[in-house]
């Protein structure tokens, strides 16, 4: 009822553009030189409305080493009458060269005309926006950091390991990767030992699935059928 005796208030588009959200999906635009012309988003679109073109050229190699050919971009296409917007290129990419953009302005009077070339895809990336910032609390990225050096170097360039201090009631860590002694009474050293597993020696004992185990012999049988009582 408070809303009834209220005026609308259409948006003022064109002179004002909407705010779009940061997920919208408007149109997807490609990043040329992270290309690798892998063709996995064009065979996973349900759609099949892209199309990739590409030659190969032989790349010389240092000394030593052999010459490699590499596979270059010449088209790279997406019909947009055909477009589903499902989002499924945007997400098998392996190297990211295609991205989402909220741009919508792209309609033609042709239908024909919504076949856009690489060029196109290709200015709509100034349209992406930026990644959003990590959440709070969200568990930092795993792996070494750019300013450690320790991790690029290996463990023994990060310098010597500092022995903890001998007193009444401490006792001595072992080294990683062995394992401590078994003891008689509970603890951490009366965990079992893993056998190692076996060598298999006789190939011939192991049945094919679905065989029946032999059937022993009676003491006075012959094996064979004709033996068979």
């Amino acid at each position: 009822m408070r809303q009834a005796p209220r005026e609308p208030e259409p948006g003022q588009y064109p002179e004002v553009r909407p705010d779009l959200p940061a997920r919208s999906r408007g149109v997807i635009a490609l990043v040329e030189e992270n290309c690798t012309v892998c063709m996995l988003c064009a065979r996973e679109c349900p759609d099949w409305c892209i199309y990739i073109d590409s030659h190969k050229e032989t790349v010389p190699a240092p000394e030593g080493g052999r010459p490699r050919a590499r596979n270059v971009l010449d088209r790279f296409a997406i019909d947009f009458s055909l477009c589903m917007y499902c989002g499924i290129c945007v997400e098998v990419c392996p190297f990211d060269a295609l991205f989402w953009s909220p741009e919508f302005e792209y309609a033609e009077y042709d239908v024909r005309d919504l076949l856009h070339e690489k060029d196109r895809l290709g200015e709509w990336v100034a349209t992406v926006p930026p990644p959003p910032a990590p959440e709070i609390g969200a568990e930092p990225p795993k792996g070494p950091t750019k300013g450690s050096s320790a991790g690029a170097r290996g463990p023994a360039a990060a310098g010597p390991v500092k022995e903890p201090a001998k007193g009444p009631g401490t006792q001595p860590v072992p080294a990683r990767g062995t394992e401590p002694a078994t003891g008689a009474a509970g603890g951490p050293g009366n965990r079992p030992r893993r056998e190692p597993p076996r060598a298999m020696r006789d190939v011939r004992s192991i049945r094919p699935p679905g065989a029946l185990p032999k059937k022993p012999q009676r003491p006075g049988e012959t094996g064979g059928p004709e033996g068979e009582s």
